[in-house]
């Protein structure tokens, strides 16, 4: 029994170092990169690993019970789906800064006027002149800011799917975490086989690790949340600036990680080679 127990705290305490793995983090900081409430970050964290532990359980009761073998090539485009996922999560950031970003070309003669009640744009105002014959003179009018609509939003289709669901804002770091899941499925249940030779002693132990895997993404996204309210609190463009700074480390991450499966590991070689890890 004392054996038991050893096995399932080894089991959680290694799935709260497993969420702290680069992919891992990366992906989560870039989606409560704007999210400063601590309980909420907390809850996106619980998402994610509810979907990793997911997938692990999954696959790994499967190469467990029987005893499947995953091909090289499947297992490397497992991986491949993590860094083709960091990739869309950076590009989604990134546009979400662009998109975001106000106008910084200086205007002459330019001046606001009064917004409606609850709209906060502002309105540009400025002249053309015009002559006839010896006498010139101007016209004023105003230009008000053309953005684009919100169906017209590279998320406007989630929105439209999912937007009456309470769950929504949940859904992206649950389907991230289902992928990263995919992932590392296969290093987890060799592990396990090569550790516990009782069925339901691994079982136990992959149901564990993922709890502990949840705990520890719950503490990493709150303590993100933490840091981005700290440093951003009262610096808006700087709290920016991190948000984007963060869609650019996942892109960047995910091309190299992408990178060495495709080409360094073989995947669209001839000379696959695959270690689960």
């Amino acid at each position: 029994m004392i054996g038991f127990f050893s096995i399932l705290a080894v089991g959680f305490f290694l799935g709260m170092r497993h969420a702290t793995d680069p992919d891992h983090v990366i992906a989560v900081t870039t989606i409560v990169s704007n999210q400063r409430s601590s309980p909420r970050a907390a809850l996106i964290g619980a998402f994610w690993g509810v979907g990793h532990t997911l997938t692990i359980f999954v696959v790994g009761a499967g190469i467990i019970l029987f005893n499947l073998v995953i091909p090289v090539r499947v297992g490397l485009s497992m991986e491949l789906s993590v860094a083709v996922m960091l990739i869309i999560l950076g590009l989604i950031n990134v546009a979400g800064f662009l998109r975001a970003k106000p106008g910084e070309s200086a205007r002459i003669g330019a001046f606001n006027v009064a917004s409606p009640p609850g709209e906060t744009h502002h309105v540009v105002v400025h002249s053309h002149p015009h002559s006839h014959g010896d006498y010139i003179h101007t016209h004023t009018h105003a230009h008000q800011p053309r953005g684009h609509s919100h169906d017209q939003t590279p998320l406007a289709w989630m929105d439209r799917a999912f937007g009456k669901s309470g769950l929504y804002q949940y859904l992206r770091p649950f389907v991230v975490g289902v992928v990263h899941g995919l992932a590392g499925s296969a290093a987890v249940a060799l592990l396990v086989l090569t550790t516990i030779r009782d069925v339901h002693w691994a079982i136990a132990y992959l149901l564990v690790f993922g709890v502990g895997t949840i705990a520890g993404m719950m503490l990493i996204t709150m303590s993100i949340a933490s840091a981005f309210k700290f440093v951003g609190k009262g610096r808006q463009k700087f709290s920016r600036r991190l948000a984007l700074a963060s869609g650019l480390l996942s892109l960047c991450f995910g091309l190299f990680v992408a990178y060495q499966i495709c080409f360094v590991n073989g995947l669209f070689t001839n000379h696959a080679r695959w270690i689960p890890q």
